[in-house]
């Protein structure tokens, strides 16, 4: 049995951000995921299974500013993705969520009930103390930068994750470089990729 990693989610107020923002959100979500093992249920909740649990954070990154970037410039925030990463051994082959057991699967749900509970949007678990007490001091410092982040700024952090440059970004979203800068900075990018990198120096660790 290998390590592996299990993402399990929800949109947060999926209700309120309006038919047309859910189904393009959910459009994107798909998209992000479509590369793993994955199944949405009751609509908003979502579960998927990765081999390598190195790319985890940065998936569950990435759902998130893409649902707070979903909003239109004159809507308020609505909408977020909570998400309980578990790491452990996994029973293999995975043919289907729904019968799939081991370590990451318990501890990815456990973790979400957890999460549910205390309003927490993100939070990181293994079976190694050590390793949890860094994956809690990542997690915490990721909830605190997204807890402000605004449509515009997740917009950018979005498209940073998936590997574009600050040109292309200021190209693609139609703003100028100058902007795109400053959401940069605000949206507190330079210590996202830090903390993605010690999340994966942890993971490394554990494998």
């Amino acid at each position: 049995m290998a390590t592996n990693a299990v993402l399990t989610g929800d949109i947060v107020n999926s209700t309120g951000m309006g038919k047309s923002n859910e189904s393009r959100l959910l459009k994107i979500l798909n998209q992000l995921l479509e590369p793993y093992l994955f199944e949405f249920y009751r609509g908003d909740s979502f579960q998927v299974y990765m081999k390598d649990p190195k790319p985890a954070l940065r998936i569950a990154l990435l759902c998130r500013s893409a649902a707070i970037g979903i909003v239109k410039e004159d809507e308020q925030i609505l909408s977020d993705v909570r998400i309980s990463i578990g790491i452990g051994q996994v029973k293999t082959p995975v043919k289907s969520l729904s019968t799939a057991k081991g370590e990451a699967f318990l501890l990815s749900g456990r973790t979400f009930d957890e999460i549910l509970k205390t309003g927490t949007r993100l939070s990181v678990s293994t079976e190694n103390p050590l390793a949890n007490e860094g994956l809690q001091v990542i997690s915490d410092y990721i909830n605190d930068i997204f807890k402000t982040m605004t449509g515009k700024q997740a917009q950018v952090i979005f498209e940073l994750l998936i590997g574009k440059t600050q040109q292309e970004v200021a190209k693609k979203l139609k703003r100028t470089k100058s902007t795109i800068n400053q959401h940069v900075s605000s949206g507190k990018w330079f210590q996202i990729q830090k903390l993605l990198t010690q999340y994966e120096n942890i993971i490394n660790q554990l494998q």
